[in-house]
């Protein structure tokens, strides 16, 4: 049975990928999902202001000691530094795991302006990431900021990100655009080698006992893999960048449907999370057992066999889709 797949122009073994998350923050970290079956691993996300934060920190440093004399040899700066900066841990991690891995790693960079941060995607190259995943995590709080100045910012950003490097770079998008499927196609157009499909915005909460907001994080559950999975299964025919599913991956029931509906790899946190790095393998058995099941003998036949066809009214069937969803409702639980 041939499980092998193509992400990014990388030749992976299988299609379930281990996504950025809290379980790649170290090398014991990142091989164990390498062991646990990963066949690639996207390391934890370097935010861009981080970066900004070391420049701004060492800028003052230099600007605190450019007017003392050449013969002052007697002295130190006032605040050495004596942390690593987050850039260097991230470069260091990256060229260790891309060292001691026989899977590709990819790179994260998760950032929302343009700036000097962007420069920053050539050290990652350089440091052997396989591949960039960028993470434009752009929420317009300014209620006076326009859909067409967030979408031009997303392009730009993805314009200078993708002509720094001569590695491939992927895009994580948010679902939150007037129409995600023609964004999509726009990032492709801007330079992105891949797609993956949703990111998750994270919103605090309202705590009524403290009066105040709560951060928590909740890891995503299965249902909200229906979102992405529609919009894959729209773009599947009419682009050739790569298409990763994210988010709602518990079981290998949800992975088989990420590639029913035409994506490449499916990526996953929240299960290895919840289950284990280990978990990755019984992923890839679950959907070894349901090819054969099936009577499928490699992955290029599964597939995308659920994608729109080119040749359809695609606003018509999502419509249909919808209204069919809320007669099935009526049904069932206007009876009760």
């Amino acid at each position: 049975m041939d499980l092998t797949t193509t992400y990014l122009g990388l030749e992976l073994k299988h299609p379930v990928v281990a996504s950025a998350g809290p379980l790649s923050q170290t090398l014991d970290g990142v091989k164990g999902l390498a062991d646990g079956g990963a066949s690639a691993v996207v390391l934890y996300s370097l935010f861009e202001e981080q970066l900004r934060a070391e420049v701004a920190r060492d800028e003052a440093l230099i600007e605190s000691h450019e007017n003392a004399s050449p013969e002052a040899l007697d002295y130190f700066p006032a605040n050495p530094i004596t942390i690593k900066s987050a850039a260097y841990s991230y470069l260091s991690l990256l060229e260790r795991s891309a060292s001691a891995l026989d899977v590709p790693v990819i790179a994260s960079l998760n950032g929302a302006d343009l700036g000097g941060w962007v420069e920053f995607a050539r050290e990652l190259a350089d440091a052997g990431a396989s591949a960039i995943e960028l993470n434009i995590y752009l929420v317009p709080g300014d209620t006076a900021t326009s859909g067409d100045a967030v979408e031009k910012r997303h392009l730009e950003i993805v314009s200078a990100v993708t002509s720094a490097v001569s590695i491939p770079v992927s895009v994580k998008m948010s679902p939150y655009f007037s129409s995600p499927g023609n964004m999509a196609l726009r990032l492709v157009d801007a330079g992105a080698s891949g797609l993956v499909l949703f990111n998750r915005f994270l919103q605090p909460d309202v705590n009524p006992e403290t009066l105040g907001m709560d951060s928590a994080f909740d890891l995503s559950t299965t249902h909200e893999g229906r979102l992405p999975r529609t919009w894959i299964a729209a773009l599947r025919n009419h682009t050739n960048a790569s298409l990763a599913g994210s988010t709602g991956v518990e079981t290998a029931d949800d992975v088989i449907r990420y590639l029913l509906a035409g994506a490449d790899i499916v990526m996953t946190t929240a299960a290895l999370v919840r289950h284990g790095r280990d978990y990755t393998s019984e992923l890839v058995s679950g959907l070894q057992s349901w090819m054969l099941r099936k009577e499928f003998t490699s992955l290029e036949q599964v597939r995308g066999m659920m994608a729109l066809p080119l040749v359809t009214d695609a606003d018509a069937l999502e419509r249909g889709g919808y209204v069919g969803a809320i007669q099935a409702a009526k049904e069932r639980y206007g009876a009760l």
